[in-house]
């Protein structure tokens, strides 16, 4: 079943998916009691609804280490970093004000730890000296945008498996 998950109310992919009848559910965190009462109630969903590979891709949050159990081998994520270098939350700034010459994108497999899985793919950056923050930033994300849907594509036929 093809369902898109946001936590997010008016994110653009919820517009993308309802414009093409795929299946939306938006819950925000602040609407439950407790991050425990959220992340069951995300497990939950993903136990409900069956599916082939969860792509995780601007979902900001860190998926319990039972919910990755669960799903071992469905989960992909996208990051804006060389991993394992910049893991984390704002990997673009950290390696644009650390002075890195390169920085990228990667697409690994969801693990216990935090941007620590089996790595997928990797494109490399070139931070340019003219380059600010912004321009960087929409390099990185024409470039996930590219890599994305081709290594999901790839996984979902099973040329790639954990």
């Amino acid at each position: 079943m093809k369902f898109v998950f946001s936590d997010v109310r008016g994110s653009g992919i919820i517009e993308k998916a309802q414009a093409v009848g795929i299946k939306t559910i938006i819950r925000e965190l602040r609407e439950f009691k407790s991050r425990d009462e959220y992340e069951e109630f995300v497990r939950k969903l993903l136990h409900e609804n069956s599916f082939d590979l969860l792509i995780l891709a601007g979902y900001m949050k860190v998926l319990s280490p039972k919910t990755v159990r669960d799903f071992k081998g469905k989960i992909v994520n996208i990051h804006p970093s060389l991993l394992p270098a910049f893991p984390g939350t704002h990997a673009i700034e950290k390696a644009f004000k650390y002075g890195v010459k390169y920085t990228g994108v990667t697409v690994h497999f969801v693990d216990e730890g935090i941007d620590t899985g089996k790595i997928i793919e990797q494109v490399p950056i070139r931070i340019f000296p003219d380059d600010t923050l912004e321009s960087l930033e929409m390099r990185i994300h024409r470039i996930e945008h590219m890599i994305y849907p081709r290594v999901v594509e790839a996984v979902l036929e099973g040329k790639i498996t954990l």
